[in-house]
């Protein structure tokens, strides 16, 4: 892959990490401890904010992940090992790697 295409897909997944870091920010309050006032809240309102953290949490889990994927991108973009599917070897299709730019393999491999 040309130092073109390895810095577009580079500002591609900084982005990517940016707009993670930018929701999960936003979502903290979300997973804040719930406040179990019975005096002021409901049963069903308490359960209902319960559910809501749990979530949160999950979500923040799936971000954690996929910018920990991310990052290991940038790593092989650096090691000058990205664009190669990790199964065959061959290069990575681009319309691929613009989806998921942290993809490790090809069409074929992953549904193997």
């Amino acid at each position: 892959m040309n130092e073109t295409r390895l810095a577009r897909f580079r500002a591609l997944i900084q982005e990517r990490l940016q707009e993670l870091g930018d929701s999960s920010a936003v979502g903290q309050s979300a997973r804040a401890v719930v406040e179990l006032d019975q005096q002021s809240v409901g049963r069903l309102s308490r359960m209902d904010a319960l559910q809501n953290q749990a979530m949160a949490k999950a979500q923040q889990a799936r971000r954690e992940v996929e910018a920990r994927r991310l990052r290991l991108a940038l790593d092989r973009i650096s090691a000058r090992e990205y664009g190669y599917c990790d199964g065959c070897g061959d290069d990575l299709p681009e319309g691929r790697l613009t989806l998921d730019p942290a993809a490790t393999l090809c069409v074929s491999c992953a549904r193997g």
